[in-house]
């Protein structure tokens, strides 16, 4: 596979301590299906650690923006990181890709189920956005958890579709904060939780990403209920 080198177009806080990074791709053949990442590598940055220069990221933009593909992460002490957040506008990545199957299944007559925590959002941003532009016929539902309203990230985006797109129903919950000013839940997302807009558990296709321990805790809570493993699609998100 030959990769791309693609220019940082623009950058932006869409979350606490989370940036959305844009990458210019106008000119080349580049594309993807939504849902898919891509490894972003940094060329001859000025500070590096034992872990490394490259990374690989979801897309988190829809494969119907033109000229560009957006990537999206949490802030956190690396080097990697912080090359990233600080590198002047226009210079070059190299991006191999892209990878995964983490996107939609054909089954237009079953729901889609995303249960996402944190960062792990980025990959079904592309996916709604995607699926309400093409006005899919898909049912879509997103229990998003995140732990206050400051670090949940797209948080207006995903309201604004609901609007938009009549198969989409959006569950957003923080569990370490009751902020008056937030519209949505409270707490965990458990059983009783989807139990409220899920008519049946074990129909739809589950869709679980974020920190592995969230992945790991939605995953033995699907098991229990018998949902089959031929539904769980799953994505797990370190803390790098």
């Amino acid at each position: 596979m030959e990769p791309f080198y693609f220019p940082l177009k623009d950058r932006r806080e869409v979350a606490q301590d989370t940036i959305e990074f844009i990458f210019d791709t106008s000119g080349s053949t580049f594309n993807f299906t939504a849902g898919q990442y891509v490894n972003i590598g940094l060329i001859d940055p000025p500070i590096t650690d034992q872990r490394g220069n490259s990374r690989s990221m979801s897309i988190c933009s829809s494969p119907n923006s033109v000229g560009y593909f957006a990537t999206a992460m949490r802030i956190r002490p690396s080097a990697y990181k912080t090359n990233l957040k600080t590198m002047p506008l226009g210079t070059k990545v190299k991006v191999l890709g892209p990878f995964g199957h983490f996107t939609l299944k054909e089954d237009l007559t079953r729901a889609i189920v995303f249960l996402a925590g944190g960062i792990g959002i980025t990959p079904m941003r592309s996916i709604i956005e995607y699926a309400t532009q093409e006005q899919l016929a898909q049912r879509i539902f997103l229990f998003y958890s995140n732990r206050n309203p400051e670090s949940s990230a797209f948080i207006k985006d995903f309201e604004n579709w609901e609007k938009e797109n009549p198969n989409f129903t959006l569950i957003a919950t923080i569990t370490d904060s009751t902020d008056k000013n937030w519209i949505h839940k409270y707490g965990r997302i458990d059983q009783n939780l989807l139990s409220r807009y899920l008519k049946n558990l074990n129909e739809p296709f589950y869709y679980i990403a974020g920190p592995a321990v969230m992945v790991q805790g939605m995953v033995e809570m699907l098991r229990s209920l018998e949902v089959p493993s031929e539904n769980l699609v799953t994505e797990q998100f370190g803390g790098y």
